[in-house]
């Protein structure tokens, strides 16, 4: 009799494909119907940030690396909008459904944790590529940067997207208002992000902070998609995809765990 019932509830197989795509293209569409802001935004916000940078460094700003400053600025900006991103889609989308009283309509299909968090990551990585795609051609068409490496890059920017995807999924989880979400955003993801290389090279920090870069994955990220767009780095790309995936399977196996026991999610 419990072999029957089990059998019943579970009647997808090891694993509900359709429930997870569902999942997934429910995520993908959540920002797609508000492309302006989640797409177009980003770009705009790049843009102004390069804007900025010209006009108040000015050309007299030496060279970076071998490579002008701007030149420079591109992967950094392009891989700081695609996590920020990342992480956005995953804390607002759990964090909403939580306010909302929505989050049923998540946990009662007969989906398990793995299932869930797969759905929720594949709308991450889908908005963070959709992201990294926007800037990587502005920065193409008005800056003259193409990306040298493309299957580099897009490995660091799908495995960046999925740690912060997963993250943001802890953030959201963990919230109970979106006040706690914006304090997690302002103070954990924005300096993570500001400090892992995005404006400099790390060779122009003094050794501590140097070694306080080095702990945090998102130095790694954003150092591998500029390896793989302009040809520099300061740390080895196998070193950085390491650590990254590392950083990855913790952060998303901390989620997976929180989701398969209804951690904040259920009374």
């Amino acid at each position: 009799m419990s072999m029957a019932l089990d059998a019943g509830v579970r009647r997808f197989g090891r694993v509900n494909w359709l429930g997870t795509w569902t999942l997934a293209v429910r995520e993908v569409r959540r920002f797609m119907n508000v492309w302006s802001q989640t797409v177009m935004a980003p770009l705009i916000n790049a843009g102004l940030f390069l804007l900025i940078f010209s006009i108040a460094i000015g050309p007299g700003r030496p060279d970076v690396m071998g490579v002008p400053y701007m030149t420079f600025l591109v992967p950094g900006l392009l891989t700081m909008t695609v996590i920020q991103n990342a992480f956005a889609n995953t804390s607002s989308s759990m964090a909403s459904a939580k306010v909302q009283g929505n989050i049923v309509d998540t946990l009662m299909p007969p989906l398990s944790a793995g299932e869930i968090l797969a759905g929720y990551l594949a709308g991450a990585v889908a908005r963070g590529l959709f992201v990294g795609v926007v800037i990587a051609l502005g920065a193409w068409a008005f800056l003259g940067v193409a990306v040298q490496n493309p299957l580099l890059v897009l490995v660091f920017v799908v495995l960046g997207s999925a740690m912060m995807g997963a993250l943001g999924l802890i953030a959201g989880i963990y919230a109970n208002k979106f006040d706690q979400l914006a304090a997690i955003t302002n103070f954990v993801v924005t300096p993570l992000a500001f400090l892992s290389g995005t404006f400099y090279s790390l060779e122009a920090m003094p050794p501590v902070l140097q070694t306080i870069s080095h702990a945090n994955p998102v130095f790694y990220v954003i150092d591998g998609v500029r390896r793989g767009t302009i040809g520099v780095s300061d740390s080895s790309p196998l070193l950085g995809l390491a650590v990254v995936a590392l950083a990855t399977a913790i952060i998303g196996g901390i989620a997976w765990r929180w989701l398969a026991k209804g951690y904040r999610l259920k009374a």
